[in-house]
Parts: structure tokens; sequence; C-alpha cells
């Protein structure tokens, strides 16, 4: 059994930890997508910057992120969790992309689960 935890923990561990770097790294290249795209109208009014040069503060932020989870799992997972839920709150809010919202809901759960796996004694992070 503890040999099954450590395979789910480790590709929880790479997944939280690789997918935000790349994420992150795109924000910079849009490759993958537009991702000025997934900022609300309202906060784009708001923030002093353009919405390009806002998503790659965000893309840094993510690539830390991903940094920490590979590094520091517990704290990591945690940090990416409250990101996710956060994103997916501002598209909630602004009732855009909701389904990416729940996908990003999901992968919030999955990082939470991927901080408790790592505070068990018997698994080291």
């Amino acid at each position: 059994m503890d040999s099954n935890v450590q395979l789910v923990k480790n590709l929880l561990k790479y997944t939280f930890g690789l997918v935000p770097i790349v994420a992150g790294l795109d924000k910079f290249t849009n490759i993958l997508t537009n991702w000025s795209q997934y900022l609300s109208e309202g906060l784009a009014a708001i923030i002093p910057l353009e919405t390009s040069t806002f998503m790659m503060i965000v893309g840094v932020i993510e690539i830390i992120a991903g940094v920490l989870v590979l590094t520091k799992t517990r704290i990591g997972a945690y940090v990416v969790a409250a990101w996710l839920v956060a994103i997916a709150l501002s598209l909630i809010f602004s009732w855009t992309y909701v389904d990416v919202a729940v996908r990003d809901l999901v992968m919030a759960i999955g990082a939470f689960s991927l901080a408790k796996l790592s505070e068990n004694n018997y698994i080291k992070a």
C-alpha cells in the first residue's frame, strides 16, 4: 500500500510542479492560448498595467509556485491549491469560462490532496 501512496504522491508532485511552470512560461509566448482572454474586463479595467504585462507577472508567480511544489512539496501544493481557487473565483465572479473555473477547482482539490499526502510522517516531501 505504501508504494501506491508514494506513486500517487509522485504523480501529483510532478503534475503540480511541471504544469504551473509550463503555463507560467507560456504567459510569455501565448503558444498554448491567448492568456489575456481569461482576465475579466472588470479586473483589466482596474489594474494599472497592460493585460499582457499583468499576465507575465502571473506567469512568474506560476513558475515560482511550480518550483516550490518540486522543492518544498507540502508548502508548494498549498500555494498552488490556493492559487487555483483564486483563479476559479475570479472566473466565476465574472461569469466567464465557468467550465475552466470548475476544472481549476478540481485541480485545486488535487493539489490540496498532494499537500495532505506530503504531511504524513511516512512520506517525505
